[in-house]
């Protein structure tokens, strides 16, 4: 059984919705400098897939942290 960990993404400026559908199964919150992605993510794969993804989109990536515990 995988146990997926959760993690935080944070890319800078404003992404608008439709660049946020293909983060399917990441909550996304809008702030006025930046863009926050939380959720679960299954493995370094799916970790590094997301990133990839940051990345082909020409975002900024500004953080990447997994959280624990009650953070999630």
């Amino acid at each position: 059984m995988v146990v997926a960990s959760a993690y935080e993404i944070r890319v800078k400026g404003q992404v608008s919705e439709q660049v946020l559908s293909v983060f399917a199964g990441m909550e996304a919150t809008v702030h006025s400098n930046e863009t926050v992605l939380r959720g679960p993510v299954v493995d370094q794969a799916a970790l590094h897939g997301l990133l990839d993804r940051i990345q082909a989109l020409g975002l900024e990536l500004v953080e990447v942290r997994r959280l624990r515990g009650r953070e999630q």
